[in-house]
């Protein structure tokens, strides 16, 4: 009985358990490339400074929370520069807007209730529930981990909003020479699928991409011949906001599960052609 990945070529963009899904993709027949796309992600304490300061200078009338990690890093921040209790006040006081349950979770330990949070972990079903709200003029503090959320930025702008970003963990992008070597790998039909575990990869790509004018040539290539598979929401919406709309996601959102996911995708698709 042939295996689902027989034949098959299969990129892996993260930078862990790559050897644990090296193995995974080979039990099915399939041969994997490790093409890490993840770049790093650091804690930037001097960078948040001045943007607690200035948030608790001016106060917010919402306060929109995208992680957990972010959402105790930005406390503990405030604390050590000897503003937590004023940054807990105006968190107190303000509408509060929060992603994921670990978020969730962050505020609940404090004693915090959202007013408004997400059913699906994205930040797009975010948007959809706050898309009654009013944001005119209105000053919105937004925690964010590692890079901008474009589609965020642009509703609360659009919105009128008077917009103070902070970002706990920034990061660093990746090497180009990964993103470089995986874009012609999938230009000369030498990779089948491409393995997404996180949204930074999939912008990193997209990125550096449009930086060498090459972005519609790597949209074209995953809408008619490489696979995008994403591990999760997340990571499948961060493919939509790049314009890519055939996206293969499991529903239990682990890379063992997206492995076999992807088999079983290739096998059935093997059997139609």
């Amino acid at each position: 009985m042939s295996k689902g990945l027989a034949g098959k070529t299969i990129a892996i963009c993260g930078t862990r358990k790559t050897e644990e899904m090296r193995t995974l993709v080979e039990k099915q027949g399939g041969q994997a490339v490790i093409r890490s796309l993840q770049g790093t992600v650091f804690l930037a304490k001097e960078e948040l400074k001045p943007g607690i300061e200035t948030f608790v200078k001016k106060g917010a009338d919402w306060v929109i929370l995208t992680t957990g990690i972010g959402t105790d890093t930005l406390i503990e921040s405030a604390e050590e520069l000897h503003l937590g209790e004023e940054f807990m006040h105006i968190l107190s006081n303000a509408q509060i807007a929060s992603r994921g349950y670990k978020t969730y979770a962050a505020l609940k330990k404090r004693g915090i209730q959202p007013d408004v949070s997400d059913e699906d972990g994205t930040v797009r079903d975010l948007i959809s529930k706050l898309e009654g709200k009013e944001f005119q003029d209105k000053r919105v503090m937004v925690q964010l981990h590692g890079e901008n959320a474009p589609a965020l930025m642009k509703f609360l702008h659009d919105k009128g909003a008077d917009v103070l970003q902070l970002l706990p963990y920034q990061h660093t992008p990746p090497e180009p020479e990964a993103a470089e070597t995986l874009l012609q790998e999938m230009k000369d039909g030498k990779v089948h699928a491409v393995c997404f575990t996180t949204a930074v990869q999939v912008h990193a790509f997209f990125t550096l991409a449009a930086k060498w004018g090459r972005k519609e040539e790597l949209q074209a290539l995953f809408e008619h011949h490489v696979l995008a598979v994403a591990v999760g929401k997340v990571t499948a919406e961060a493919l939509k906001e790049e314009g890519i709309d055939r996206i293969l996601a499991p529903s239990l959102e682990r890379m063992g599960a997206m492995i076999m996911e992807l088999s079983q995708y290739m096998k059935k698709q093997s059997l139609h052609s």
